[in-house]
């Protein structure tokens, strides 16, 4: 049970009209489904301009890239290994989303979520620099964006579509 969650969702690029709160809604049963008690995320959904600001100024990465995160916790506490808290801000780059979104078949909106679903993971503790650790990491990001699935409509996502409750 979250017994406190702040999410602030800043949608800072113009080529997608992104509808906040139901990607608000999205996220915080993402949060629920992980069983946190305390979260304060910050997620920015940004241009490939202003990735590839980040990614450059920050990890000394060329280009734009899905998503980058930054963890902003510390002190972790866990209760039988598990993470219960975050703290930490997410950059979303929606241009890449609609690129990897026809690479893949899928929808921009899908991607968008399941980068936001990969960040909340590195929040946890997952990582991806190993091929073993990826295969971990993969496994939980395919069942929580399926899981979400079952629950909204990914496609609501577009400013123009109606919120289901």
């Amino acid at each position: 049970m979250i017994t406190g969650m702040n999410v602030v969702i800043a949608n800072r690029q113009r080529k997608k009209k992104i509808n906040t709160p139901a990607l608000k809604q999205i996220v915080g049963a993402l949060l629920a489904e992980l069983e946190l008690e305390q979260v304060d995320l910050g997620i920015n959904l940004v241009s490939a301009r202003e990735m590839t600001l980040v990614n450059e100024t920050f990890l000394q990465h060329e280009g734009p890239t899905d998503v980058i995160t930054f963890d902003h916790e510390e002190m972790r506490e866990t209760e039988n290994g598990k993470r219960k808290t975050i703290h930490g801000e997410l950059f979303v780059c929606v241009d890449v989303a609609g690129v990897q979104a026809k690479e893949f078949k899928a929808k921009w909106q899908s991607e968008v979520v399941r980068y936001i679903v990969h960040g909340v993971l590195h929040l946890l503790g997952h990582d991806d620099l190993k091929p073993q650790m990826r295969r971990k990491m993969k496994r939980a990001e395919n069942r929580l964006v399926r899981r979400l699935q079952q629950e909204f409509l990914f496609a609501q996502l577009s400013r123009t579509a109606k919120i289901s409750a």
